[in-house]
């Protein structure tokens, strides 16, 4: 097992309620193979969810995201948003838009690639997912994107890195060179995603649980 691996389990460990594992009687395993979220990931769009299922006390989910060359100063907001959501005014701005989640903790694992990602602060002028969205339903629940202000901070980040982004905290990418993909491990203690999703890419003979 890598150096790499091994952090990625203990941090997870750390990522979950004490006991949360232990007590669950869903002592079944899910296996995604590196092809697997690979073919996902070659899929159109940014971040694709590949499974989430029920392990107990809450649900978890496994997502990949990929993203392509992002220049620093280039990020925007609407004035307008539809759903108002952050702060309405801030004395200091990171250059960089990102998303909060309200109710999902994520651990990035980079799988390939590098960028500056900033994190925390706020969300100034924000716009809320919509009810319907697949940020909504499928990825991450009720969110709120737009402009990182305030007290974030910037790091660069490069494959083989981890990231623990708690529920409630502003990220985004201020700037990826050429691309960056990772896997997220999302867990999901509100149960505000399905518990038993998979991609459509992996087919219908892919088993969420092996007994």
């Amino acid at each position: 097992m890598t150096h790499s691996v091994k952090l990625l389990l203990a941090t997870l460990l750390l990522a979950f309620p004490a006991g949360a594992l232990a007590q669950s009687d869903q002592t079944y395993a899910t296996y995604i193979t590196e092809e697997q979220w690979q073919m996902v990931n070659e899929l159109p769009g940014v971040d694709r969810q590949i499974v989430s299922r029920d392990i107990g006390k809450l649900n978890l989910s496994v997502g990949i995201i990929h993203r392509g060359p992002v220049a620093r100063g280039s990020a925007t907001s609407p004035q307008n948003p539809e759903r108002p959501c952050g702060v309405t005014s801030s004395t200091r701005d990171s250059g960089a838009r990102g998303i909060m989640h309200i109710n999902q903790t994520e651990t990035y694992y980079v799988a390939s690639g590098s960028g500056t990602l900033v994190t925390g602060g706020d969300i100034l002028n924000g716009n809320l997912s919509a009810s319907d969205s697949n940020v909504t339903l499928v990825l991450n629940g009720p969110s709120c994107s737009g402009m990182i202000v305030g007290e974030w901070v910037s790091k660069h980040v490069k494959e083989g890195d981890i990231i623990i982004i708690p529920a409630g905290t502003p990220h985004g990418w201020l700037e990826v060179p050429v691309h960056v993909d990772y896997l997220s491990v999302r867990p999901d203690p509100d149960r505000v995603l399905a518990d038993d999703y998979i991609n459509p890419a992996l087919g219908p003979d892919f088993q969420i649980h092996t007994p």
